[in-house]
């Protein structure tokens, strides 16, 4: 997500950090990188000409220039002024008092929009909501089909009426439905077309008339940059959309329509798709995105992710572990297990402040094998309980025998064992750390890199 702009963005700050006073000259200079990074990243032409001279405006005042630290200062400035292209407005769903509350899905064919549908139904039962779904899409049947598969994967309500082809008629049954049983939110997961037009734009009014929505999301593919920002335009200028999701964020796209769609449409996103699983749908939280462009790490949605991945049994086993000095292999294995839970490993590094700058941490993230997890896990799988506890007696033989059995060879063993022993040593220290008065502090420094 927007790696490419992230990697020429920090390679800027970092030629300005080692600057010991800043002068117009080299901030215009650095001014001109940013430009070409944020143009190629594809974002609006208006919004980076617009971007670069509130920065400059700021970054050319004496304050800055003659400041001990203008890189830093530098670095402040545009992080500021990115936060502010995504506006005020806060990510998910606006708070409303209506009941039951009508999510009314946008969007063109090929966006994501049914399985964004399904998505949202999880995210709004995580939250203790009550959600049902129902598909208009009448014209492709293999989309009703779609959103009812997903829909009972995921133990969601779903209104199929049977033999009904009306869209407005299938709209207004699941909201009697939605009102009867005691549903709280009804999505409706509307037609897509390959592109905009008068029918698509009719049936849609017919439906907004009929269910009256709370909500009404535009469901784009980030990987169609521009493009997802002028259809989300049109969309908004005939159905007054009231949020964007951007779909496909972990795609290799170079993510110019979320830094344009506020500045462009004028209107907020609300959800970000950054992955193929159920779960993989968050609020859109502009600080945390900023700080993963900006090569500040993620720290709050790692945590957030670590938290969810881990089961009520895990959560007690951490909790009765004293310190770090009984970590054994068995542990090993299920830290790797929530690890799995969390998404791709790639995003997961991603948000570690600090390691997405690394050229040989991105050479390794591209080149990264999804199944050596597995392997791992193999390996611990093929020692006894008693070499799981203590790896201390696993001698040459045993490693030999533990290789066989997982089908892999003793290096892979020597390699599982080396970065056990390293967790754990990395484990003890930031257990000391954390002890003891502003042992907090100091750990939450760390993460930050500072």
């Amino acid at each position: 997500m927007l790696e490419s702009l992230s990697n020429r963005l920090q390679g800027v700050f970092k030629s300005l950090r080692g600057e010991a006073r800043l002068t117009e000259a080299t901030v215009d200079a650095a001014l001109r990188e940013i430009r070409l990074a944020l143009l190629e990243a594809d974002v609006n032409f208006r919004v980076v000409k617009a971007f670069v001279d509130r920065v400059r405006e700021k970054a050319v005042d004496q304050e800055v220039l003659r400041s001990l630290t203008p890189g830093q200062q530098v670095v402040r400035i545009v992080r500021d002024e990115m936060l502010a292209l995504f506006g005020t407005a806060a990510g998910g769903l606006t708070p409303t008092t209506r009941a039951p509350r009508v999510i009314l899905m946008l969007g063109l064919q090929g966006s994501g929009k049914t399985t964004t549908t399904a998505k949202l139904a999880r995210w709004l039962t995580r939250q203790g909501k009550h959600p049902l779904v129902v598909s208009t899409d009448v014209r492709r049947p293999a989309a009703i089909e779609q959103l009812f598969v997903l829909a009972r994967q995921l133990n969601v309500r779903v209104h199929e009426p049977a033999g009904e082809m009306n869209p407005v008629t299938r709209a207004e049954g699941a909201l009697a439905l939605a009102k009867n049983s005691g549903f709280d939110t009804l999505i409706v997961d509307t037609a897509g077309r390959l592109h905009i037009d008068d029918e698509l734009m009719q049936e849609l009014a017919a439906i907004r008339r009929a269910v009256d929505p709370t909500d009404l999301l535009y469901v784009a593919d980030a990987m169609t940059g521009q493009d997802a920002v002028k259809s989300a335009g049109e969309f908004h200028r005939q159905m007054t959309v009231t949020g964007v999701v951007l779909t496909k964020m972990d795609g290799d796209a170079r993510g110019g329509a979320a830094l344009s769609v506020v500045g462009v449409v004028g209107v907020p996103i609300a959800f970000v798709g950054t992955g193929e699983r159920p779960e993989d749908l968050e609020p859109f939280q502009a600080e945390r995105l900023v700080s993963r462009v900006l090569g500040m790490g993620d720290v709050l949605s790692l945590i957030e992710r670590a938290e969810a991945a881990l089961d009520d049994e895990s959560r007690e086993k951490l909790a009765q572990k004293k310190d770090f000095n009984d970590f054994s292999l068995e542990d090993f294995r299920d830290q790797l297990r929530t690890i799995k839970k969390m998404g791709p490993l790639e995003q997961v590094l991603g948000m570690i402040p600090g390691m997405g700058g690394l050229k040989q941490l991105n050479e390794q993230r591209a080149n990264m094998d999804p199944k050596q997890l597995d392997r791992v896990e193999a390996i611990i799988n093929s020692m006894t309980p008693g070499e799981r506890r203590n790896h201390a007696v696993l001698n040459g033989s045993r490693r030999k025998r533990i290789a066989r059995g997982s089908g892999t060879k003793v290096e892979d063993v020597n390699r599982v064992l080396k970065q056990f022993v390293e967790m754990r040593k990395m484990l003890k220290t930031m257990g000391g750390m954390t002890s003891g008065r502003g042992g907090r502090q100091r750990l939450m420094q760390m993460l930050r890199g500072r």
